[in-house]
């Protein structure tokens, strides 16, 4: 057996309605599911357009305190294009300039608790 993909990544949040309001209304993600488990607990699931990959918006880690997730990478095929919708619709990026690699071009905002994003675009010629 083999790993084969990944299927949720945790994004640990204060409040999960300002943070679904961040990544639905803000980042165009879309809605997987918001239901009631356990003893007053809520899965808030959500997915990037065309991702495989959800994320769902946990309280209840101690140990994932809001706003502790950090470098985690989003990809978009245009970067300038995907910053201009992001910024048209309230997300504040961190640099200045547009950051370059060999593997690609990027630049970092946050979400309200803190938790910071790289959106990037990869370098097609990058072999990595």
């Amino acid at each position: 057996m083999a790993v084969t993909n990944l299927e949720v990544i945790s994004v640990p949040v204060s409040d999960q309605d300002r943070a679904k309001r961040f990544y639905a209304g803000q980042l165009g993600f879309a809605e997987q599911m918001d239901a009631s488990f356990g003893d007053s607990m809520r899965w808030v699931m959500l997915r990037p357009p065309g991702s495989g990959t959800s994320i769902t918006l946990v309280t209840w880690f101690d140990t994932m305190p809001a706003g502790s997730l950090k470098g985690s990478v989003l990809g978009c095929d245009d970067l300038e294009k995907t910053l201009a919708e992001l910024t048209a619709r309230g997300v504040t990026f961190i640099e200045d300039e547009i950051q370059q690699a060999p593997w690609g071009r990027w630049k970092t905002f946050d979400d309200p608790d803190g938790n910071s994003w790289v959106l990037q675009q990869n370098n097609p010629d990058f072999g990595g």
